[in-house]
């Protein structure tokens, strides 16, 4: 089952943002790509085979979203978490990220308060203070190398909050949050009176002794929180750019189609409307085996770190394809971390840094790769950590 993501596609040439993108991101064409959150693993075939016949119909027009489109949602939904969604709830969008932005324009008013939790997504940051919104942070903490909110610190910073932007599963720290830490979550929310935007992008991509919970099938109201949801992570279709809000309050649904009608954004891409719904309805097996492959890749990084490298610790993900990297025992700061990786090791990472300022220190992978490309980074990373050890004079 694994041939198919232990196999190799040249991406470079093709306009990837992910390896076309290497000179401006990294100065250094050469490092090897492991920093935009994509795959380098083919779609599923139904997915191919499905665009391929859209595109044999030559005329690519304006396009309506079929009623099948919002069904595949729903089914999927209910087939994978049991959380039963009503049709009229689904707004489609161009993308998590301007999904999230629409939300917090439509929803408040320039000034009004917004609470992240980094380290987290970077466009949660921008999708606050871009809009004229005041940016309150309610930091995660680390505790015995895994994550948890402060539920403590949060009740006292939200008194005059009216959004929280949430993340689940947690990109980059690969929290799947549970079932008694989500209900506290809600008790609190409901308490201030927040909207909750609960972006699960990642919600299909958790590890087997995992279960993800989408928040609003965890209450009998869930009229105050906004699911945004895609296929595009799941399946590998980021470029196509189509996901859904799930908005149950018909208010909240009002103003954000109202917005999106203001600046004349439609997601009625033909193309991405034929993966979306064939991924939901066909793409099931091929998931299941990504995330057995993605695990074995997971553990194999683990084990490497912990036997060759254990100035790098690995906060084991319980959900994403993004590995979450301690690299404060290097005793590096964040420039020269960025130095070392890009220039020394020729690997391409995320910088914790852009994550907010507790992700100093620490560096993102994206394992979306095929597993040898994963071992040959971390050859490369254990070899120029000797190298620097060998010229800063310490001891092997």
């Amino acid at each position: 089952m694994s041939d198919q993501f232990d196999r190799d596609i040249k991406r470079a040439g093709t306009n990837s943002t992910k390896f076309d993108g290497r000179l401006g991101t990294f100065g250094n064409a050469n490092v090897m790509p492991l920093w935009v959150a994509d795959m380098d693993f083919a779609a599923p075939v139904e997915v191919t085979h499905a665009l391929i016949e859209r595109a044999t119909h030559p005329i690519y027009g304006y396009t309506l979203f079929p009623e099948s489109l919002y069904q595949s949602l729903i089914d999927w939904v209910w087939l994978r978490y049991h959380w039963k969604i009503e049709r009229e709830w689904i707004i489609f969008s161009p993308g998590v990220v301007p999904s999230l932005t629409a939300t917090i324009m439509s929803l408040t008013q320039a000034g009004e308060q917004v609470i992240i939790q980094p380290p987290v997504y970077f466009p949660f940051f921008s999708a606050v203070t871009k809009t004229e919104r005041q940016l309150i942070l309610n930091p995660l903490h680390l505790e015995q190398g895994r994550y948890t909110i402060d539920f403590d610190q949060l009740e006292q910073i939200g008194t005059n909050a009216r959004i929280l932007l949430f993340c689940s599963p947690h990109n980059p720290v690969g929290r799947v949050w549970n079932k008694s830490e989500l209900a506290q979550l809600i008790e609190i929310a409901n308490k201030h009176n927040w909207v909750i935007i609960s972006d699960e992008i990642h919600a299909d991509l958790v590890y087997p002794e995992n279960q993800h919970h989408p928040l609003a099938s965890l209450t009998e109201n869930p009229e105050n929180i906004i699911t945004a949801i895609a296929p595009s992570k799941t399946f590998n279709i980021p470029g196509l750019h189509l996901s859904a809000l799930i908005v149950p309050n018909k208010a909240h649904r009002a103003a954000i189609t109202h917005f999106f009608d203001i600046i004349h954004v439609s997601a009625a891409n033909p193309f991405s409307i034929v993966a979306f719904e064939t991924a939901y309805r066909k793409g099931a097996t091929w998931l299941d085996e990504l995330m057995f492959y993605l695990k074995n890749t997971r553990d194999h990084v683990n084990a490497y770190l912990t036997e060759h490298l254990p100035e790098i610790h690995l906060i084991k993900p319980e959900g994403t394809y993004l590995l979450w990297l301690d690299c404060r025992a290097l005793h590096m700061n964040d420039k020269q971390l960025k130095h070392f990786f890009v220039h020394e090791a020729e690997v391409g990472l995320s910088p914790g840094a852009l994550f907010g300022n507790n992700g100093s220190g620490f560096m993102r992978m994206n394992i979306g790769t095929p597993r040898h490309n994963i071992m040959a980074a971390l050859e490369n990373i254990r070899k120029a950590y000797n190298r620097v050890k060998i010229r800063s004079g310490r001891i092997l």
